[in-house]
């Protein structure tokens, strides 16, 4: 999965002029207008590699991501690293931006440019001591494949985005690993044997946990009132109806989200709704017949509902001859 966004030709010529020019030690670019542009280069002072990395310093802050191309090897045609930063305090959108579009970065400027790429969250992994955990530990490596690098940078900066939040991380598979809380882990873990019907759960967009909002019971004819109104919620309701003779009470997951929802909101629910429910399903056991998607909860009728289960009526069309060409 790609962003869509592109090197400029400005990043393009300050790249190449990098690559010419001894007297420059890198390129510190960002995502402006869909395209990947230039901010500030970086000037050599010494041969010493890790003599010019305090110069960074004054070109990053705490809260705005950035890529850093470096001259890591002299008169090497591919000495160069990409680094990619992006500090835990950066919005959640940027972080998945940047981490979705590094594998563009070193692709178009050449991917035999990179012996190495490195993803980092603090200023401090940008210090002589801060490269040496890195090269020690092994975390610098050659650019991984486009599937590899997009889905790990997307990862890895969730995962840091959430460092020290309470509570276990469901395991998705999903771009977004959430924490969930322990009352939406017992909630979940009771759901299947508890005779209350309606679970509803929600994500607290500042800390990125899967929250408990409510358990209760609901008919098919009051469930849309049962649920939040003002805000997104994952739902799971067992569905009590009638088929062929027998009743039977599968499991409906039902994604809400109001139009006046926060921007941040919608990203986080919708990126996450997908592995959401397979990890709950390989974790918890609760096994989703149907899922269904709304704007508003006043769109889940009886007759919504109903629809889902009632079995298709397979409709033969009858053949038909072809008409016999007409005189001219």
């Amino acid at each position: 999965m790609q962003s869509g966004i592109t090197v400029s030709q400005e990043l393009h010529s300050a790249f190449n002029d990098l690559v010419s020019s001894p007297s420059q030690r890198g390129i510190i670019a960002t995502i402006s207008k869909e395209t990947l542009t230039p901010l500030h280069t970086l000037p050599t002072s010494t041969t010493d590699f890790f003599a010019d990395l305090p110069s960074l310093k004054s070109h990053l802050t705490t809260n705005q991501a950035a890529y850093i191309i470096l001259r890591r090897y002299q008169n090497a045609p591919d000495g160069f690293v990409a680094v990619t930063y992006v500090p835990d305090s950066a919005p959640v959108r940027q972080k998945m931006l940047f981490a979705s579009t590094r594998l563009t970065l070193t692709r178009d400027l050449g991917t035999e440019r990179f012996r190495e790429s490195l993803f980092v969250t603090e200023l401090s992994e940008l210090t002589k001591e801060g490269w040496a955990k890195h090269e020690a530990s092994g975390e610098l490596k050659a650019p991984l494949t486009e599937e590899e690098q997009t889905l790990q940078g997307i990862k890895e900066a969730e995962a840091e985005a959430q460092g020290g939040t309470a509570g276990r991380k469901l395991e998705t598979g999903a771009h977004f690993s959430l924490n969930l809380n322990p009352d939406a882990r017992s909630a979940l873990e009771a759901f299947n044997d508890t005779e209350e019907n309606l679970l509803q759960l929600r994500i607290n967009v500042q800390t990125e946990t899967i929250e408990l909002a409510s358990t209760s019971s609901a008919s098919s004819s009051s469930l849309s009132s049962a649920i939040s109104e003002s805000e997104p919620r994952y739902t799971f309701f067992k569905y009590t109806h009638n088929l062929s003779g027998s009743s039977e009470s599968p499991v409906v997951f039902i994604y809400t989200c109001p139009s006046g929802s926060k921007i941040k909101e919608r990203m986080i629910y919708a990126s996450t709704k997908q592995g959401f429910v397979s990890g709950v399903g390989g974790e918890f056991g609760i096994d989703v017949a149907k899922k269904i998607e709304v704007s508003h909860p006043s769109e889940l009728t009886p007759e919504i509902l109903e629809e889902e289960f009632r079995p298709k009526q397979e409709t033969k069309q009858a053949f038909s001859r072809p008409k016999r060409p007409g005189r001219r």
